[in-house]
């Protein structure tokens, strides 16, 4: 069958411009199949990254029409038939019921990765994704790398815990999708955060206490997380680089008061009213969190414009009633804080 491949071509520095390509291929041809044969038999400028074509090694991500993933791995019937059920939704969606053709010929687009410049096509420059994955330190710190008298031997249970982690394969999928890189550029990004966590849920590393300190920071580390689930849809692993983000934010959290920061603070206030009234009472959330109890004074005046706010178009709330259920919800937290209190990682 015939596909036609739209592909964003752009040299370093300049606009990009769509370049269309026309081939007879197969369904079970992978996207980069058809990029190599786009290269060889029709235009051989075309410039991206491959190396194992065996989703090992990472190098061939790219935007398969919006969506980070690894050319190697989508084939394209899968593809034309994914877009087919996205139509079919859309169709389905609109209310006037107005058909919409579809194209003549089936349509991929390809991209380059987001997050990162691009250097030529499908090229992009990766300095920063490496530079962020180094400033966690992703290897084990084992007592100042002396040489032992034995392996660090683990048992299959501990290394079982770092399973996950440890399947990344640092194609950038996650950090080309991520929303909090985008607009901050101080943030490492979920690839090292997720590899951070690797480390800090490893039994033979010796710089817990201090990793857990560098990554509570609320520019560049954990806090800086939107928790969009971007990085956990994009991840051709099953990596689920969030869910790593949020064990870190256990094991600082369970370290911490509230009186630590801000971002600790939240969390443990939420949970604190919640177990109080069933849900949150907002009359007391924003001086407890921002306001630090009464003790931040620039806190508690910077509330003022908003509070005011409120007031005058009568969003303040001046009772607060607690949900039903909520004897069953203080019940179920303090069964979850139990559990969470008997399991430690680095038993």
């Amino acid at each position: 069958m015939l596909v036609l491949f739209k592909v964003i071509r752009q040299n370093q520095n300049s606009a990009p411009r769509v370049q269309s390509y026309t081939l007879d291929v197969q369904p079970g041809n992978t996207i980069l199949d058809c990029l190599n044969r786009i290269k060889w038999e029709q235009d051989g400028t075309l410039a991206f990254r491959k190396n194992c074509r065996n989703t090992i090694c990472g190098s061939c991500g790219m935007r398969i029409n919006g969506r980070p993933a690894l050319a190697c791995k989508e084939n394209i019937g899968a593809e034309l038939e994914r877009l087919q059920n996205i139509a079919i939704a859309e169709q389905s969606a609109r209310e006037n019921g107005t058909s919409v053709s579809s194209p003549s010929i089936p349509e991929i687009t390809i991209t380059p990765m987001g997050n990162m410049p691009v250097i030529k096509d499908l090229v992009v420059d990766m300095t920063s994704f490496w530079n962020n994955l180094e400033a966690v330190e992703p290897y084990v710190s084992t007592k100042a790398r002396l040489v032992p008298e034995r392996e660090f031997l683990q048992t299959p249970e501990e290394r079982d815990r770092l399973n996950d982690m440890g399947n990344c394969i640092l194609c950038g999928a996650c950090y080309s999708d991520c929303n909090a890189r985008e607009v901050n550029p101080n943030f490492v990004g979920p690839h090292a955060l997720a590899k951070a966590y690797r480390m800090v849920a490893d039994n033979r590393d010796a710089k817990t206490e201090e990793r857990l300190e560098t990554y509570d920071n609320l520019e560049s580390g954990i806090w800086a997380c939107t928790r969009c689930f971007n990085c956990n849809s994009a991840c051709p692993m099953e990596v689920s680089p969030l869910d790593q983000i949020s064990k870190i934010k256990g094991e600082i959290l369970a370290r911490k008061d509230a009186s630590a920061s801000r971002p600790v603070r939240h969390r443990k206030v939420l949970l604190e009213l919640v177990k109080q009234g069933g849900w949150v009472d907002e009359r007391k959330f924003a001086v407890m969190v921002i306001g630090n109890y009464f003790r931040d004074v620039k806190g508690l005046l910077s509330l003022g414009p908003v509070g005011l706010r409120m007031v005058t178009n009568r969003k303040f709330p001046l009772t607060f009633e607690p949900s039903a259920g909520t004897e069953e919800v203080r019940s179920l937290i303090s069964s979850v804080q139990e559990l969470e209190s008997k399991s430690d990682p680095k038993v």
